[in-house]
């Protein structure tokens, strides 16, 4: 027994029967993982890692879901096809899982000391005093700060570092011997993702656990250490020691993942283009009302004095953590929040000015969303995604439209056939580029770019850098780019302007801030991408 790793997977194929077909999304996967070692399977969206991790804990919808192949033995037992009381007993217990996006994970009605509460009463009968003793230890275990004061708090009173860090508390709420952790960092921040990998490196090494770690992200893998499975379309093509396979990688697609990283230096802009649009002292500040007659009792200055200029060409990338105002700050330029201070485009002042008068400019501003599934209709084809805009600016004839949407989908790189498909039947990347469609058809000047890449993969992010620099070259456009990947914003704008609690901390050209930054935030941000490039 001595010998027997602690997981072994041997042979695992997983198949999902849709409808009269049957889809391979595992095929013939076999790794181990010992005792307080680190392994992370790495792979783009679809290459099967998270089917894998879900697989060890019996968590696929069976029976659609099915192995036809393959053994999962953890600790010497089998867990494919195990009774669910065995299976029980493994979960939660033996085995700890943190999923992707806790606010999802988490039950929205529920306080925080209700749900961690419930892991340890259904897993190990702890309650009353006890119970409500181990919530506050695990609270103070995973570093949640103010643990007491927060035990009454719903999910979305927390921000997204503090919600993960919930997650955790459960999955750990008994000491597993492994952690399964899905992606934990993708929806933070650069130095939220730091710090919860820190948290789970120290965690793994005070309890002794083992940890299989999901992710698409190369440089959390290099962060890790330990040993990587390299997965593409459910199969493992290459797997070793981190520091060995990112040095000396022996297969193509491990090659092709670590080449497609967004790369600089960004375009370079022209001092003496046009200006665009530019800001002066713009305030957006939220009232906080109390009382029974909701007296305004002070505000929440989310944008606070900020100035900025947009020229034809150029790329103004804005960085900060969540709730920097970087988002509000686009919003309130294109006139969708409201605000204090000029608002200029063109020449022209926008601020202030009636809906009706700034309608006819909405067309020469438009914006992309972060999340493209969440931002295109379902119930609307792809064609008539990218035409609503023509239509309600009564751009063209009907023939002119489908002509107009056509050459938008091309310009991004799509086939202009898929015009009657729909959202749901395209990848994130390719969603992504029909929102750039819809953006583009009606030939703006100005597009405010809300994190456009940071739901996408290595190699995707990558190809949509690319693509947005094509169409600035082409266009001449001028973008606001958003963005909390520090990698991505170097690679594609020219300048930056470094946002802090709804304030400027930073501003000036990419290379001197990136290379010289003289603000202490700046420097926190720079520090913590820079680590997770680290390998141990």
């Amino acid at each position: 027994m001595a010998d027997t790793p602690l997981l072994e997977v041997k042979d695992l194929s997983v198949h999902f029967a849709t409808g009269a077909d049957t889809v391979a999304a595992v095929k013939g996967v076999s790794f181990h993982l010992e005792r307080g070692e680190t392994l992370s399977l790495v792979g783009e969206s679809g290459s099967g890692k998270t089917v894998t991790a879900l697989s060890v804990l019996q968590l696929l919808p069976y029976p659609r879901a099915s192995h036809p192949t393959g053994s999962i033995k953890f600790k010497g037992t089998e867990v494919v096809g195990a009774p669910e009381a065995v299976m029980r007993t493994i979960r939660g217990n033996r085995i700890g899982m943190v999923f992707q996006e806790p606010m999802t994970s988490l039950n929205p009605l529920h306080s925080i000391e209700k749900q961690i509460g419930e892991v340890l009463e259904i897993h190990g009968g702890i309650t009353g005093d006890a119970r409500r003793a181990r919530i506050l230890e695990l609270l103070a275990l995973v570093g949640l700060p103010e643990a007491e004061r927060r035990l009454s708090a719903l999910p979305h009173e927390l921000s997204g570092g503090q919600r993960q860090r919930v997650m955790i508390a459960m999955a750990l709420a008994f000491e597993p011997d492994i952690l399964i952790a899905d992606e934990p960092t993708t929806a933070l921040d650069v130095t939220i993702q730091a710090q919860i990998l820190a948290l789970l490196t120290d965690l793994q090494k005070r309890l002794g656990m083992a940890m299989l770690f999901i992710t698409h992200d190369l440089a959390i893998v290099r962060r890790l250490g330990g040993r990587v499975c390299v997965m593409k379309d459910g199969a493992i093509v290459e797997q070793g020691d981190v520091k060995e396979v990112f040095t000396t990688p022996t297969h193509d697609y491990t090659k092709h993942l670590m080449a497609a990283q967004p790369k600089g230096p960004p375009p370079v802009a022209v001092e003496t283009a046009p200006e665009v649009v530019s800001v002066t002292d713009l305030k957006v500040w939220f009232p906080i009302k109390r009382g029974l007659i909701r007296r305004v009792v002070g505000h929440i200055k989310a944008v606070d004095g900020v100035s900025l200029t947009v020229r034809a060409g150029q790329t103004l990338g804005i960085v900060g953590e969540s709730g920097s105002g970087k988002t509000t700050l686009g919003l309130a330029i294109l006139r969708l929040l409201g605000s204090e201070g000029a608002i200029t485009f063109e020449g022209s002042r926008i601020d202030g000015i009636p809906t009706k008068d700034l309608r006819p400019l909405r067309k020469h501003m438009q914006v992309v969303f972060q999340d493209p599934f969440g931002s295109l209709s379902p119930r609307l084809s792809i064609g008539q995604i990218i035409g609503e805009g023509l239509s309600v600016h009564r751009i063209g004839t009907p023939a002119e439209r489908t002509e107009a949407v056509a050459a938008a989908l091309q310009d991004v790189g799509l086939d202009p056939r898929i015009q009657d498909r729909y959202p749901h039947e395209f990848s994130g990347g390719q969603r992504q580029r029909v929102a750039i469609a819809r953006a583009m058809v009606l030939r703006p000047r100005f597009i405010v770019l809300d994190e456009p890449t940071s739901a996408l993969d290595v190699s995707v992010q990558a190809q949509i850098v690319d693509l947005l620099r094509a169409l600035q070259e082409k266009y001449r456009l001028a973008y606001l780019f958003i963005s909390h990947d520090l990698r991505v914003v170097r690679a594609l704008a020219d300048s930056v302007l470094v946002m802090k609690d709804g304030v400027v901390k930073e501003k000036g050209a990419t290379a001197q801030v990136f290379s010289d930054p003289a603000d202490p935030y700046t420097r926190a941000l720079l520090a913590a991408a820079l680590e997770l490039k680290a390998v141990k």
